[in-house]
């Protein structure tokens, strides 16, 4: 399972959703759905776009668990 640690890393670097959606050029709808762990798939550039603006790594952002 691949868990989406979006809104520690918002926490983090404190910045709301509205803001770092304008900033990575996405919908704010389109970002609620990535950080809630909802998304399908993420285009690798707005995972580029998200790590320049919140200065982090892919790894940051994603953490695979195996299911328990």
């Amino acid at each position: 399972m691949i868990v989406v640690n979006l809104d520690m890393m918002m926490a983090k670097r404190k910045i709301s959703l509205s803001e770092l959606a304008e900033r990575v050029e996405i919908s704010p709808a389109n970002l609620s759905i990535f950080k809630t762990g909802k998304a399908r798939a993420v285009r690798f550039s707005t995972l580029e776009r998200l790590c320049d603006v919140l200065d982090c790594q892919p790894a940051d952002l994603l953490e695979y668990r195996k299911d328990q």
